[in-house]
């Protein structure tokens, strides 16, 4: 009977511990790495980096200036079509004076051409002085829509200075370099002094706040799994598993063969699909930091 007694605790105990190696062979639902929605900073101008505040591991915000491309060029072509702009002014204010001379005149001819059809009407005048009156007249009208004309092109000329203008002080805003939106740098691929040019990638960066989980799935596992479901991560903390919140975010519309990160060569041969878990990141994830999931 104390045999007994002695016996059954040790099965107990024996079986729970091949409960819990059960339990730990059957895993999680998936297996895969983390990693980050990505975007390259590039150059919108010609020049030398004046200044350049980026680091690897740099957390910037949206619309943070990061740097500046050389903008003397660029000052001195806007000092020009300032000085142009100033000349063709002046051009203008000219003709708009020599119109208002020949409206002037215009008032007094169309007085002297009145008075001369008065004496013409009463026989006082001849034909010959209604003729010149009236054709002075009429020069004097060509003369001043011919002024117009001037005038209007001069107007134009100073739109296309303006539109000139427009244009480099947009090239002088587009030589800062502005960070679009918040996100952490990864790698840096450009120096304080080097010369840039329109499209040249100066640094990458990363949407650290939230990152993804990829993870692979084959297709008997597919109907548990469905795009905005809940899904449960688990990452290594170095003593055991923490467990974090997720939500299925993507999965692949085609099967693709399982790639080597997947560990045993029998899963290796396998079909399976591609799922994206979007995590919040609290500081713990990093991009290429493997982990697990299980869905709900």
């Amino acid at each position: 009977m104390k045999k007994t007694n002695k016996i059954l605790p040790a099965l107990l105990l024996l079986a729970g511990l091949m409960a819990g190696c059960s339990s730990q062979q059957q895993g999680s639902d998936a297996y895969g790495n983390f990693e980050a929605t990505t975007l390259l900073v590039s150059a919108e101008s010609n020049g030398r980096l004046l200044w350049f505040r980026v680091e690897e591991g740099n957390k910037f915000a949206a619309n943070d200036t990061v740097g500046l491309v050389d903008t003397v060029a660029l000052h001195l072509k806007k000092g020009t079509l300032h000085a142009q702009m100033a000349a063709v002014r002046s051009k203008a204010a000219g003709l708009t004076a020599r119109k208002k001379v020949l409206l002037r005149q215009l008032e007094n001819l169309r007085t002297e051409q009145a008075r001369v059809h008065g004496l013409f009407a009463g026989h006082a005048a001849t034909q010959k002085q209604v003729d010149d009156i009236d054709g002075q007249v009429e020069v004097m009208q060509l003369q001043i829509r011919e002024l117009e004309v001037q005038r209007l092109g001069v107007l134009d000329e100073l739109g296309v200075l303006q539109a000139q203008i427009a244009q480099v002080n947009e090239q002088i805003e587009n030589s800062f370099v502005v960070v679009p939106e918040e996100g952490t740098v990864l790698e840096k691929y450009a120096e304080t002094g080097e010369l840039v040019m329109p499209g040249k990638a100066l640094f990458k960066m990363g949407r650290m706040r939230q990152m993804y989980l990829r993870v692979y799935v084959d297709e008997t596992q597919l109907p548990q799994i469905m795009e905005g479901g809940a899904a449960q991560v688990l990452i290594d903390n170095g003593q055991g598993m923490d467990t974090l919140p997720g939500r299925v975010s993507w999965i692949a519309g085609e099967a693709e063969f399982t790639p080597k990160i997947i560990q045993t060569r029998r899963e290796r041969v396998n079909l399976v699909y591609a799922v994206k878990i979007l995590v919040d990141n609290d500081g713990r994830l990093k991009i290429g930091m493997p982990g697990e999931a299980n869905f709900q």
